[in-house]
C-alpha cells in the first residue's frame, strides 16, 4: 500500500481523556514518551498549552522524536461578535504551531478549525433524525465567510488548515460538510467515527471528498452503543463514556476501506489515531493498551 510512504501516525491526548486544559492528571511527558514507544511519529496538541508551548514544547517533541500533527481550534463562526473575540485564541494556536521545527512540509501542523459544541446536539449527538440543519439557508453565507476568513489567517502564517465536522456542533452532517465546501476553499478533517455515528458513510466521502482531505482521524466507532445512549436520552459525554468511540477494528467503521480509498485517492499527510475517552472514571491502563494496540491495528492493516 503506496499509502504507508505518503503518511505519518499521530496519537492524541483526547485519547487519554484530555478534553480542557484542567483535566489532565497524565504528564505531558509521560504522554509522549508513551506514543513514541509504541510507535506514534507524531501528535495532536490537544488543549493549546498542555504539551507546552515554545521552547519546553520544543524540547519535548525533540526528546521523543514526536512531531506535532496540529491541534483543535473552536471559534464560534455561527456568531459575528463571538467570533471576532475567538481570533485572539486562533492566533495563539497559530503562534505555538509556527514555532515547532517541521522535517517535511507534508507533515507541518494543521489548525483544526471546528465549532463549539451546540447545547441542543451535544443533547442529542448523531442528528439525522432530529434536525435537517442546526443553521438555517439565511445564516450559510455568513458562516462560511467567516470560515474562509479564518483559513485565509492561518495561510497568513504559512499553515494550511482542515475543518473538523463533529458531532454535538453546526457541523455535524454529512451534507453540512458538503455545504461548506461548496462555499469555502477549506480543507475537511476526515472523522470516521463522527461521520459514521451522524449517519454518513466514511468509505464513500473518501472518494466524493478526493482532494479536500487534509487531515485523517482514524476513528472508529460502535452504532450499538451510540443507540443505546441516544435510546436512554444520552449526550455525546454519555456516547463517550459509553465507548461509542471503541479501539480500531473492534466497531462499524469500514476502516480498511477508507485506508485503500485513501491510498487510491492518493492522500498525504498525518493519519491521527483517536479514540475518545471521558474526562472522568479513566482506566488508564486499558486506555495505554488501547493506544499501543492501535497503532500495531494500524500498521499491520498498511502493510
Amino acid at each position: 500500500m503506496q499509502l504507508t510512504g505518503r503518511t505519518r501516525v499521530a496519537g492524541a491526548p483526547v485519547n487519554y481523556g484530555i478534553h480542557q486544559p484542567t483535566d489532565p492528571d497524565i504528564d505531558a511527558e509521560d504522554l509522549l514518551a508513551s506514543l513514541a514507544a509504541d510507535g506514534y511519529s507524531g501528535v495532536d496538541s490537544g488543549p493549546i498549552g498542555y504539551l507546552g508551548t515554545g521552547a519546553v514544547l520544543t524540547r519535548r517533541l525533540t526528546d521523543t522524536g514526536v512531531g506535532l500533527a496540529g491541534g483543535w481550534v473552536d471559534l464560534r463562526f455561527a456568531d459575528p461578535h463571538g467570533f471576532a473575540e475567538d481570533l485572539a485564541a486562533l492566533d495563539a494556536a497559530l503562534d505555538v504551531f509556527t514555532a515547532v521545527t517541521v522535517d517535511d512540509p507534508r507533515f507541518a501542523p494543521r489548525p483544526t478549525l471546528a465549532c463549539p459544541g451546540n447545547a441542543a446536539r451535544m443533547a442529542r449527538p448523531g442528528t439525522p433524525p432530529d434536525l435537517a440543519s442546526a443553521l438555517p439557508a439565511t445564516a450559510w453565507p455568513g458562516f462560511a465567510d467567516r470560515v474562509q476568513q479564518a483559513v485565509d489567517r492561518c495561510r497568513d502564517r504559512g499553515l494550511e488548515p482542515v475543518f473538523h465536522y463533529h458531532l454535538g456542533t453546526d457541523v455535524e452532517t454529512e451534507a453540512e460538510a458538503d455545504r461548506l465546501l461548496e462555499l469555502t476553499d477549506v480543507a475537511l478533517c476526515l472523522d470516521t467515527g463522527h461521520l459514521l455515528l451522524a449517519g454518513g458513510d466514511p468509505v464513500a466521502a473518501v472518494h466524493r471528498w478526493a482532494g479536500r482531505i487534509g487531515q485523517v482521524h482514524v476513528k472508529d466507532a460502535d452504532l450499538a452503543a451510540h443507540r443505546r445512549v441516544r435510546d436512554a436520552g444520552g449526550g455525546l459525554a454519555e456516547v463517550v463514556a459509553a465507548g461509542g468511540f471503541c479501539a480500531l477494528g473492534t466497531g462499524d467503521v469500514d476502516l480498511a476501506g477508507v485506508l485503500r480509498g485513501l491510498d487510491e485517492t492518493g492522500y498525504t499527510g498525518w493519519l491521527v489515531i483517536e479514540q475518545d475517552a471521558p474526562a472522568q472514571g479513566r482506566d488508564l491502563d486499558r486506555i495505554r493498551a488501547d493506544q499501543h494496540d492501535n497503532r500495531r491495528w494500524l500498521a499491520e492493516a498498511l502493510g
